[in-house]
């Protein structure tokens, strides 16, 4: 039987696809991540000069306050930047850290994605393992010199010098000079020295505001920065403690995702699923585990590797339907609303402070911390936007101001009601610093560059919370100078006015000099009297509104009502005004302090 014409046609081409099929797949081949960031290097943080320099740098001291803290050293970091052309630098940093063994310098300086942090579920500045190295990769695509690193671990060990490059292709570091090195200025830590194609300018972006704000924010170490016009800044520590170290964690079961279950499934060791929840997860204890058991219709001694996608989605779904604590909050080491608060005074200059520190949150099943510090006034511009310094697990953030959290959660918080004015939509303006500090196992950032943090709704709401608790205390700050400011005008136009008042009463009534002067001190009398029951009158209307200010507990709009600021025909706009402000601020916040935690109850 003879094939029909659309089959012989479709047989005929058939070879010519195959060869365009092969050719295709002779061309598909594996990428190396070293290769990926060659060239997506903006993806990092080097996507321009000036910004490359300040990258650098903030990556390599990044890396050593980690190493010191870890250790339990008060970190000294010297930051030096050298011109060493038209835009081209070096930039040198050393620190007094526990240093690096030998055979992991090439590791750590040279190959992306090796590192200690990516997989510890505690808080820490770097997270991917990509920084220092990408760093690096940066100094060899521009100058293709190699990065010089020198570290001693000991005084009674020698240092190691290296030379490293990386090699793209296959992702590892290539030695071009290894040696050891018995003279070594430093006792232990170590020193990086990378040259790059970069550009210096002073600014609110630049290496200068970086390390100012990083003095800020770790107020326990001291930074010696020398600039490449060869200025030498010192920020000395004002806290001779280390914050508290941070501890590992297991992850939560309420952030973790089918996907990463069912790989938790399979690699296992665990013989029974009980076994599986109450070790691989924190918070999870064997009633609890019973019970997640028990929701999922799956047998307590199960064997994990055992259970398919179906099972797998039946677990997660009985995890989030039990009620399990929330995570330690001992796997953070926020700096605490004191020390922020000193490192601010030690840097702005202004005459008013205030700080605090949230109680500890989650999201995603990780546990973080918002903390929160104002400057007010003093040498601050009172008709610019207040200045916002963004802190993530104490480290500055400069760039991508406007995409992340921190702005959005000033933008959208009433400002007039604290004193302070703002247009709808946009920052406020004023004399006034705010710094915001999350503090987090896994800070939640927009991209690999580590710029800006993402918009969880469970961190804007901490955040808008620490800036009303601030808020409030600023409000009761401006109130109070507009109350002196306001008594001081008034006794001034006694002063000035009331000779002569009692002088025309005087002339009118036919009194003596004497009787002037006695009738000029009953009118001051009266008029001080006037004046001081206004004032007291003012300062308890506005205790009560701020009753969260002043340490006092419950309802402000009720306690306004107990002292009789109700609603009424009689009431006066001013008085109208502060108790709509107190209902305001009481349902502005009781709902948001009201389930910060997802609770529960096990044993453990």
């Amino acid at each position: 039987m003879p094939k029909p014409a659309s089959a012989e046609k479709q047989e005929n081409e058939n070879p010519e696809d195959e060869i365009i099929a092969y050719e295709l797949a002779r061309k598909q081949r594996e990428i190396s991540i070293a290769e990926f960031f060659e060239k997506n290097r903006h993806l990092l943080g080097f996507d321009n000069k000036r910004k490359a320099l300040l990258t650098a740098i903030k990556e390599a001291v990044d890396n050593s306050l980690d190493a010191c803290e870890e250790a339990g050293i008060l970190p000294e970091i010297k930051v030096e930047v050298v011109e060493m052309g038209e835009e081209r630098f070096r930039v040198s940093i050393t620190d007094n850290g526990p240093g690096i063994v030998k055979e992991q310098i090439p590791n750590i300086f040279a190959k992306l994605l090796y590192g200690s942090k990516f997989h510890s579920l505690k808080q820490a500045r770097g997270q991917q393992g990509i920084g220092i190295s990408a760093a690096v990769l940066y100094g060899q695509l521009t100058t293709g010199k190699p990065a010089r690193i020198l570290s001693r671990i000991s005084p009674t060990k020698p240092a190691y010098y290296y030379e490293l490059h990386i090699n793209t292709s296959t992702n590892s570091p290539e030695i071009v000079k290894e040696e050891e090195r018995a003279d070594c200025e430093f006792e232990h830590g170590t020193r990086v020295e990378i040259d790059l194609e970069a550009s210096y300018q002073k600014g609110d972006q630049s290496v200068d505001e970086y390390l100012k704000q990083t003095a800020i924010i770790n107020p326990h170490a001291t930074i010696i920065y020398i600039t490449p016009k060869a200025e030498q800044f010192i920020f000395a520590r004002v806290v001779n403690e280390l914050p508290p170290p941070a501890k590992e964690i297991k992850p939560h079961p309420y952030g973790v995702e089918l996907g990463y279950l069912m790989k938790m499934l399979r690699n296992a060791e665990e013989k029974t699923l009980q076994s599986f929840l109450t070790n691989e997860f924190s918070r999870v204890g064997a009633s609890t585990a019973k019970e997640i058991c028990e929701r999922a219709a799956l047998l307590p001694n199960t064997k994990p590797s055992s259970l398919d996608r179906t099972a797998a989605e039946k677990l997660l779904r009985a995890i989030r339907e039990t009620k399990i604590l929330s995570p330690p909050t001992d796997c953070l080491s926020p700096i605490g609303a004191k020390n922020l608060e000193n490192g601010l005074r030690k840097e702005i200059n202004a005459e008013f402070y205030t700080s605090t520190s949230r109680p500890p949150s989650v999201y995603r099943g990780n546990p973080f911390i918002v903390e929160c510090a104002f400057a007010y006034g003093g040498d601050l511009p009172a008709d610019k936007p207040v200045t916002l310094l963004r802190f993530a697990n104490r480290v500055p953030l400069l760039y991508q101001q406007g995409a992340c959290a921190t702005t959005k959660a000033v933008v959208s918080t009433n400002w007039r009601a604290y004193g302070i004015s703002q247009s709808q939509g946009a920052m406020p303006v004023g004399p006034l610093v705010i710094a915001l500090h999350l503090a987090s196992v896994w800070a939640p950032f927009t991209s690999e560059a580590k710029e800006a943090i993402a918009h969880y709704p469970e961190i804007l709401r901490e955040m808008k919370l620490a800036l009303q608790e601030c808020g409030r205390e600023l409000a009761r700050y401006i109130g109070k100078k507009h109350r002196v400011h306001d008594e001081l005008k008034k006794k001034s136009y006694i002063e000035k006015y009331l000779p002569h008042i009692a002088l025309a009463i005087s002339e009118i009534l036919g009194l003596s000099e004497e009787q002037e002067k006695e009738l000029e001190e009953a009118i001051k009398d009266i008029l001080e009297k006037s004046r001081h029951i206004e004032s007291l009158q003012d300062e308890g209307a506005e205790a009560e509104i701020e009753g969260e200010r002043l340490g006092i507990s419950g309802n402000v709009e009720d306690e306004l009502e107990s002292e009789g600021f109700e609603e009424n025909e009689d009431e006066t706009p001013k008085t109208s005004k502060r108790r709509k402000r107190a209902s305001a601020l009481n349902s502005e916040e009781s709902d948001a302090e009201s389930d910060y935690l997802k609770g529960g109850s096990d044993e453990e």
